[in-house]
C-alpha cells in the first residue's frame, strides 16, 4: 500500500528556480513544505500557486535546522527532498509510488548535477539520500551537506536502504552563474570551517570541506584534506571513490604530478574498473607529454565496463571525452586520419560536443575547402536543428568559411541581431552586395550594433571599389568619436583609397584586433592588392607574435605563401616555435627543402617535447630524399648506384 508523501524545501530567494521545482513534483506528491528562510522576491507568492504550506524560519547558519523545521511540518509517511534549484525527473508514472509502497526505510536517488557556463554545460551524476520515512527521530545533522542517513542507522540499525529506481534528479545549483549569484562557495567554506571547530575529526565533514576547497580553487589545501580523510576512511565507505577521484583532481590541478600518479594507482588498486581514475591518468601523462602512456590509459577509459553509481563516473569519462583527447594526441603526431576517426567516435557519443566538431572541421580546412569538408560532414553526420546550424555557423566563421556559415545562418528562421549581423558578413563576402546593404540599412544610430554595421558598408563599398562612398562612409564613422585606434584603422584604408604614401602606422590591441580582421577578410576575397598595399603602411613590428602568426596563417592557406613569409620575416625576435614551424611548411610549399629543415629544427631547439615537429622533420627528409633520387635518376639514368637506392619507392612519392 502506498504512503503519503510530503515534499519538504527550504528556500531564500529562488523565484528564477521554485517554479521548475514544483512544476516536476506537485503531481507525485501529498503535500508540499516549504521553510523560507528570509526570502524577499516572490519565492513565496509561487510557490503558494502550487497549494504549499509557508513557514517562516529565522536562518541561523544551519541547514539542518532549517531542513528539521520542514520536517516537523510534514504530515505524510514519507519525506521527499529537493532544493528548489533542483527537478525531479520520472521514468514512468508510478515511480515513486512503486517505491513507497516497499518494506525499505530510505531510497538514494541518481542525481545529475550540471555544470559549467551558458554556452557550455556539462553533467556529473552522484547519489544522494533524499527520500524516507517519516519518523520523529529520523532528523539532519550538519551545518552544511546535512546528513540524515546516520542517525537513521543510529535509531534503526536495520534499516534497510536501496539506490531507487525509475527516477533521477536534476540539478542546477553548480552552474557557474548560480554558484556566483549565491556565493555559494564562500558561504559553504565559512560553515563548514565553523562546524569543523566542533567536530574536526568528522571524516565525512573534512570530506565536504575538501570538496568545497576544491570548487573555491585553493587545490593544494584541498588536497591535504583528502589525503588526511582517505587515511582514516574505510574503502568501502560509499563516497570513498569520490574521495580518490577528487584527491588526484586537487593534485593535478595544483600541478603536483607525481603525488596525482600516486594516488591514482592506489586507487586503482581499490577499484581497477573506475574509469574516471584511467581518465584522469591520461589527462596527467598529456600533460607531461607522455603520449604513450597518455594514450594507454584513455583507451583503457573508453573501455571499462557501466560504471556503479557510488562512483559517480563524470559524463562521457568512457566515450566522447576520452575520444576527444586520443584523437588530439593523433593530431599533435600529424595522423589526421587517426585524428579524425577518433573525433568521430567522440562527437557520435556526445552530438554536442563541440570541441570535437572544431577540430574535424579544422582538419578539413572548409575556408580553403569547403565543398569537400560539406560534404565530407553530411556523409558523416546529421546536423538538423537550428542549435546545430548555429553551432556549425559559429565554427565555420572562426575558421574564415563564409559560404558555409552563410548557408548555415539561413537555415534559422528568427536570428538574433548578432547573427543576423553574422549573416551580413557573410554575404559581403561572398559579394552578395545588394542584399548585404538592403540589411545594413535597417540599422538605426540608437542600435548598439550600429558602429559595425557602417563598418561592414564602409567594407562592401571599399571592396567593390566604389572610392566616394567609402570616403563618405569613414567620414560618418569618425563622426561616431570611436575609439583612437579605430580610428587610425580607419585612416590606414582611406589611405588606400586614395593611394597616399604615409609613414607606418602602428597599432595597439584593439586597432590590431580590427586590422586582423579586415586584412583576413580581404584574403579569403583574394584581393591581394589590399592586403600588400595596407600591410606596407603598417607597422609590424608593432603587432605581437600571435597576431602575424595568425596573419600568416591566414595568407598561407589561400596560397600567399610569399606575403605570409614577409609577414614573418618582420618579427624582431621568434619566441613561439609555432612561428617557426610555420616558416618551414612556407619552405615546404615553395620546395627550399634546406630552409624547412633550419625552420623545422629552430622549432624542436625551442620545445623538445612537441612531436609534430619531428614528425614533420622526418617526412620533409623522406620528400627531401624522393626528390633527390628523382633528379639523379633524371641525369643519370643507367648508373646502378642511384637504381639500387631506388629500392622499392615511388620516384615521385611524396
Amino acid at each position: 500500500m502506498s504512503g503519503k508523501i510530503s515534499l519538504c524545501m527550504i528556500v531564500k530567494n529562488e523565484q528564477e528556480n521554485i517554479r521548475r521545482c514544483l512544476q516536476s513534483a506537485v503531481n507525485w506528491v501529498d503535500e508540499i513544505i516549504v521553510i523560507d528562510t528570509g526570502s524577499t522576491d516572490n519565492t513565496c507568492e509561487i510557490a503558494r500557486t502550487f497549494g504549499a504550506k509557508i513557514y517562516s524560519f529565522p536562518w541561523d547558519n544551519n541547514f539542518s535546522t532549517a531542513r528539521n523545521a520542514s520536517l516537523e511540518q510534514a504530515s505524510g509517511d514519507w519525506i521527499l527532498f529537493l532544493d528548489a534549484d533542483e527537478e525531479l525527473q520520472l521514468d514512468y508514472p508510478h515511480a515513486l509510488s512503486d517505491l513507497v509502497s516497499t518494506e525499505h526505510e530510505g531510497f538514494f536517488i541518481k542525481i545529475i548535477n550540471y555544470i559549467g557556463k551558458e554556452n557550455w554545460v556539462e553533467t556529473s551524476p552522484d547519489l544522494v539520500f533524499r527520500l524516507f520515512r517519516n519518523k520523529p527521530e529520523y532528523r539532519f545533522a550538519g551545518a552544511v551537506h546535512e546528513q540524515i542517513v546516520d542517525k537513521l542507522l543510529l535509531n534503526n540499525p536495520q534499516a534497510s536502504f536501496q539506490i531507487a529506481g525509475g527516477l533521477s534528479i536534476l540539478h542546477y545549483g553548480y552552474l557557474e552563474q548560480q554558484i556566483k549569484d549565491k556565493d555559494k562557495k564562500n558561504r559553504n567554506l565559512k560553515l563548514i570551517e565553523e562546524e569543523l571547530k566542533q567536530k574536526p575529526n568528522d571524516s565525512l565533514l573534512l570530506y565536504h570541506y575538501g570538496v568545497e576547497l576544491f570548487r573555491a580553487e585553493k587545490f593544494s589545501e584541498a588536497a591535504l584534506v583528502f589525503i588526511r580523510t582517505a587515511n582514516a576512511t574505510k574503502p568501502e565507505t560509499i563516497y570513498f571513490p569520490k574521495l580518490i577521484r577528487y584527491l588526484v583532481m586537487s593534485q593535478q590541478s595544483a600541478r603536483e604530478y607525481a603525488q596525482a600518479l600516486h594516488a591514482l594507482e592506489l586507487g586503482l588498486q581499490f577499484f581497477p574498473d573506475y574509469a574516471d581514475l584511467y581518465y584522469y591518468k591520461g589527462l596527467i601523462h598529456l600533460e607531461l607529454k607522455n603520449f604513450a602512456l597518455a594514450q594507454e590509459a584513455l583507451q583503457m577509459a573508453v573501455t571499462m565496463p557501466e560504471q556503479p553509481p557510488q562512483y559517480a563516473s563524470f559524463g562521457g569519462v568512457r566515450g566522447f571525452r576520452s575520444f576527444y583527447h586520443l584523437g588530439n594526441i593523433a593530431e599533435r603526431f600529424l595522423d589526421e586520419e587517426e585524428a579524425l576517426k577518433y573525433y568521430i567516435l567522440s562527437l557520435r557519443d556526445n552530438p554536442e560536443f563541440r570541441h570535437s566538431l572544431e577540430r574535424i572541421i579544422g582538419i578539413l580546412n572548409p575556408a580553403k575547402y569547403p565543398e569537400d569538408t560539406k560534404e565530407s560532414l553530411e556523409r558523416v553526420f546529421k546536423f538538423c536543428s537550428p542549435q546545430a546550424s548555429l553551432m556549425l555557423a559559429e565554427i565555420y566563421l572562426k575558421q574564415e568559411s563564409y559560404k558555409l556559415c552563410l548557408e548555415q545562418l539561413e537555415k534559422i528562421a528568427d536570428p538574433s541581431p548578432q547573427n543576423n549581423l553574422w549573416k551580413i558578413i557573410c554575404q559581403i563576402q561572398e559579394k552578395k552586395h545588394f542584399p548585404a546593404l538592403r540589411a545594413l540599412a535597417g540599422y538605426s544610430p540608437d542600435n548598439p550594433l550600429y558602429p559595425l554595421a557602417k563598418l561592414n558598408e564602409l567594407m562592401s563599398y571599399w571592396i567593390q571599389n566604389k572610392k566616394q562612398k567609402s570616403l563618405g562612409l569613414i567620414s560618418e564613422l569618425k563622426d561616431l568619436k570611436l575609439s583612437a585606434e579605430t580610428g587610425k584603422v580607419l585612416d590606414l584604408i582611406a589611405r588606400n583609397i586614395t593611394h597616399t604614401s604615409t609613414f607606418p602606422y602602428k597599432f595597439a590591441g584593439e586597432g590590431w584586433y580590427l586590422l586582423q580582421d579586415i586584412i583576413k577578410r580581404l584574403v579569403y576575397l583574394k584581393d591581394i592588392e589590399k592586403v600588400e598595399d595596407l600591410l606596407g603602411k603598417t607597422d609590424l613590428k608593432s603587432a605581437d607574435e600571435q597576431t602575424i602568426l595568425n596573419l600568416a596563417r591566414s595568407l598561407l592557406n589561400q596560397g600567399y605563401s610569399q606575403t605570409a613569409k614577409e609577414c614573418l620575416s618582420s618579427l624582431a625576435e621568434i619566441k613561439d616555435p609555432e612561428t617557426y614551424y610555420l616558416l618551414g611548411e612556407i619552405a615546404l610549399v615553395q620546395n627550399n627543402y634546406a630552409e624547412a629543415e633550419n625552420y623545422f629544427l629552430q622549432a624542436i631547439h625551442l620545445t623538445e617535447d612537441e612531436p609534430k615537429y619531428y614528425v614533420k622533420l622526418k617526412n620533409l627528409y623522406q620528400e627531401w630524399r624522393s626528390d633527390l633520387l628523382k633528379r639523379a635518376l633524371e641525369r643519370y639514368p643507367e648508373e646502378e648506384i642511384f637504381r639500387s637506392w631506388q629500392g622499392g619507392q615511388k620516384v615521385d612519392g611524396r
